[in-house]
């Protein structure tokens, strides 16, 4: 799809910090960004209160506006607006998420509600990581390679993909492959 005569528009007005063309490119896609943050959380089984879900469409907003709209002077327009927002919007929330649930001091503070981590207690994360490594043994080896580089050394996909010589959106299919068959396995 390419890039709408809206969206470009609105695009050149916000990189010439037109009047209220800020507040604009807010009010069409705050919907796509709370979107994304709303499946970020829960592909991951991560319950946001509102104050999560708020300050992560603000993370969003504010990375687009840094550096003088650096984000949006990089858009090559060779797609529509609203992909190049979703991925990067994806990036930003997954990287806060992660490095929320990874903090040690990932508790409420200040009467806010945290988000909680997803692997749980450390015992639940060793009995965890050894079922993954038994469901792995039922794999064959291309796939166990790859969702060990993703599940267990938290690899993304272009480094596996790097790492592997492979296809890059090849490794996404391949893992929802393996998970299926590790479910299958451990049922």
């Amino acid at each position: 799809m390419v890039l709408s005569v809206i969206d470009r528009d609105l695009l050149d007005h916000c990189l010439a910090k037109k009047p209220r063309a800020w507040e604009d490119f807010v009010d069409r896609f705050m919907g796509l960004v709370v979107h994304v943050v709303n499946h970020c959380a829960q592909a991951r089984s991560i319950r946001l209160s509102e104050q999560d879900r708020d300050d992560l469409c603000s993370d969003v907003f504010l990375a687009l506006v840094k550096d003088d709209y650096a984000i949006l002077r990089n858009f090559r327009r060779e797609s529509s607006l609203a992909t190049y927002l979703t991925v990067i919007a994806r990036r930003i929330v997954v990287k806060k998420l992660l490095a929320k649930s990874a903090s040690p001091l990932s508790g409420a503070s200040e009467g806010t509600a945290a988000i909680p981590d997803p692997h749980g207690s450390a015992e639940a994360r060793i009995e965890d990581h050894e079922e993954v490594l038994r469901l792995i043994g039922t794999l064959g080896a291309d796939e166990a390679q790859i969702v060990k580089l993703y599940h267990l050394d938290g690899k993304s996909y272009r480094e596996i993909s790097q790492e592997l010589g492979i296809p890059e959106n090849s490794v996404g299919p391949t893992l929802s492959r393996a998970r299926a068959k590790m479910r299958t396995a451990g049922e």
